[in-house]
């Protein structure tokens, strides 16, 4: 079927927009690409340091420079249990590479903290930055001019974003993303909101919210609500680079160990010394990230990715904005239900036809480019496709061609929503974003006076003093990058879900960011200009009229301009230090320099590019 027009003429805009940048970008990594597998380029003392410790045959390989060496990025850790499985990954990749006609190193660690962990918690204004700190990492590990191509094994939050922004500063390398698997499915996702709100309410006491919590996180592998972690695994496909049909496999299992293998294998056949090169700066550009966009919003996924994509964007030399993604968005209907935007996880989404289902259809509708590169080859096609195991033989098959659960996952003509529910808001405090796919219509539209707060805590403390049993819009204002590194305020969720409960009418507006797993309450968030660097939001005061609308995508206080410009800003006798403990303090130098959320709030690329 023909393009959709949006679509289209939203890609020419970018592709026009990214001209000059893109166009440096090529020739930076064209340039990298012609100097050739870079041992060549070592002395002989800087090669021995760099395969000293391997064995006999896979130094004879390196030294010859018979074999490509494919480097192992990984952001393993034992405390997520996401990451836990990536320990039993690299003897598979080496075991797998070499048969293939490769080597495999394990070429650095990068970090890998666990918002779900940090929620609320001082650390978590550490938690948006620590993805130019792993970009930082896999730059670090790919630097040492070893390696003819990577493979970046993450999952989780800022983990993978980082990851490829770190890859896409060694684009002439060719890379495969590694997913380990979401766990098993838990205590169902209805009962474990109800059971935050009783809590939040003081029906329960904190053994049983334990309880609940350990019931629905109680295994390795991703958390299975549809949040930041599991959007990732969803973008990696759409934007090629994942096997097809990898996202959703359980870890601990044969296909899950077949599928590293054969990622491993795959990559060593996209080197420069084969005849199939295929390096990630190609593979991510402007129809890719469109169609990274398409399916965030198809799939109803995390508003953290109308940050994130634009550094994944950026740093391809792609320049996108929060425009694009809402022209995008009013033309691409909302075909899956997961939770927080229904009751199914991704395990029941997987069983429903999964991904696989979402690109076949999409494709069918003229929402999505046909017409790019991939790690397994040209067209988006190939990701119909699903893996299962024949015997021991790893296997592709077409995908379903129908909905297995319409309760879950629906055909773009049939969906549960026109449009993808993420919509830029504008009005006079600025630009933000709003995600509606799991508020209620009767929700979409607030008008209430404003209660300002400092921080997330001093929310809650009013809540559990009964001081907002009222109609609201909620202000939590200094929350931007630049005020406090930006942490989720996902921990106001339970609150405010129990008070539009009871019959008020509650909104929250923000320039911090809401979780990947934001829920029923209309939350404006990532308002731009913050308040850190004079944005009006930090100017408003207890009672002001909020007009929030967020179909139509207006957000106003109802205070003449002039007033509020004048005002000073709103401070607090008791606001939190956020520049001191926890590891803050070497953090600095990220919220001095870094760029707004529309700019995709990185520290590491220049606002301009």
């Amino acid at each position: 079927m023909a393009l959709h027009p949006v679509i289209d003429d939203v890609t020419r805009r970018i592709i026009e927009r990214s001209r000059d940048t893109r166009g440096d970008y090529l020739a930076r990594i064209e340039h990298a690409a012609s100097q050739g597998p870079h041992r060549g380029h070592l002395s002989c003392g800087n090669l021995a340091h760099g395969f000293a410790a391997e064995d006999t045959p896979s130094k004879d390989a390196l030294a010859a420079g018979q074999r490509p060496n494919v480097a192992i990025v990984s952001a393993y850790n034992d405390m997520l249990s996401a990451h836990q499985p990536l320990g039993d990954f690299p003897p598979i990749i080496k075991e797998a590479a070499w048969a293939a006609g490769g080597v495999a190193q394990f070429a650095g660690g990068t970090p890998a903290m666990c918002d779900g962990v940090t929620q609320g918690q001082p650390g978590m204004e550490l938690s948006l930055f620590s993805r130019d700190v792993i970009a930082m990492a896999t730059a670090v590990a790919l630097t040492h001019n070893m390696f003819d191509a990577a493979l970046c094994l993450g999952i989780c939050d800022k983990i993978v974003p980082g990851l490829l922004i770190g890859a896409l500063s060694f684009g002439h390398l060719p890379t495969i993303f590694v997913p380990g698997g979401p766990m098993p499915s838990g205590l169902p996702n209805k009962i474990k909101a109800k059971v935050r709100e009783r809590y939040a309410a003081g029906e329960i006491g904190r053994d049983e919210l334990l309880k609940a919590e350990s019931l629905s996180y109680h295994s390795p592998g991703t958390c299975t609500f549809y949040g930041t972690a599991n959007s990732n695994q969803l973008l990696m496909e759409f934007m090629g680079l994942h096997l097809p049909g990898t996202s959703f496999v359980n870890p601990g299992t044969p296909l899950r160990d077949a599928l590293t293998r054969a990622a491993a294998a795959r990559v060593v056949g996209l080197t420069a010394l084969g005849d199939d090169y295929r390096p990630i700066g190609r593979i991510i550009d402007e129809k890719a990230i469109v169609n990274g966009i398409v399916g965030l919003l198809a799939s109803a996924g995390s508003t953290n990715h109308t940050m994130h994509l634009v550094a994944i964007a950026r740093a391809a030399g792609v320049q996108i904005d929060w425009t694009d993604f809402s022209e995008i968005s009013a033309v691409v209907p909302q075909m899956a239900k997961v939770y927080p935007n229904g009751t199914a996880d991704v395990n029941h989404f997987h069983a429903a036809g999964g991904i696989q289902y979402m690109i076949r259809d999409l494709l069918d509708a003229g929402l999505v480019h046909e017409d790019v590169k991939t790690v397994v080859g040209d067209g988006l096609h190939r990701y119909t496709q699903e893996p299962f195991l024949d015997g021991d033989e790893l296997i592709w098959r077409e995908g379903a061609s129908e909905s297995h659960d319409t309760d879950v996952l629906r055909p773009s003509a049939d969906a549960f929503s026109p449009t993808g529910g993420l919509n830029v808001l504008q009005g006079n405090l600025g630009r933000g974003i709003i995600k509606v796919s799991a508020v209620e219509k009767e929700h979409r539209t607030v008008r209430a006076e404003a209660r300002v707060f400092p921080h997330q805590e001093a929310v809650l403390e009013a809540y559990k003093a009964d001081q907002l049993n009222q109609d609201a819009v909620i202000v939590v204002i200094n929350q931007g990058p630049r005020g406090n590194g930006m942490p989720e305020l996902h921990k106001l969720t339970p609150a405010l879900g129990q008070l539009q409960n009871q019959g008020y009418q509650v909104a929250l507006l923000t320039d911090g960011r809401m979780s990947g797993a934001s829920g029923k309450i209309p939350a404006a968030i990532q308002i731009t200009p913050e308040a850190s660097l004079g944005g009006l939001i930090g100017r408003i005061r207890d009672g002001d009229m909020i007009a929030l609308d967020s179909d139509a995508g207006t957000l106003d206080v109802e205070v003449d301009t002039a007033e509020l410009e004048a005002r000073e800003p709103t401070t607090f006798a008791n606001d939190v230090d956020s520049e001191y403990g926890f590891g803050r303090e070497l953090f600095s130098v990220f919220r001095r320099n870094v760029g707004s959320a529309e700019q995709g709030a990185c520290a590491l690329i220049d606002a301009q590019v």
